[in-house]
């Protein structure tokens, strides 16, 4: 009985991770093409807002991306995350790195 407890409590472990929620804060187009309602636009709206305006703080502020509503926010709550760091805004990756500080004379 131990072990058909066990077996099942995995089987499920795998099922539910299996169903990873997308985070809108690291997602590839692709897979924000994949969530119900957004398409190829609205994907790319996503990650341009991301990019100029930093990381998402709640899955509420998605409404802030045009073309993006409460109806289509619903549709895909469950199916989102805010976590992780999304990339530096397009500006900030562009800056040059520091020249090296000049060699001291002997």
């Amino acid at each position: 009985m131990k072990k058909l407890l066990l077996s099942l409590a995995t089987a499920f472990a795998f099922a539910t991770s299996a169903f990873a929620a997308v985070d809108i804060n690291t997602a590839t187009q692709q897979q924000l093409e994949a969530l119900k309602g957004i398409g190829p636009a609205k994907a790319k709206a996503i990650i341009d807002y991301r990019q100029k305006n930093g990381p998402f703080k709640t899955a509420d502020d998605l409404t802030k991306v045009a073309g993006i509503k409460g109806g289509t926010l619903n549709k895909i709550k469950a199916e989102i995350s805010v976590g992780g760091k999304a990339a530096a805004p397009a500006a900030a990756a562009a800056k040059p790195a520091a020249a090296p500080a000049p060699a001291a004379k002997k």
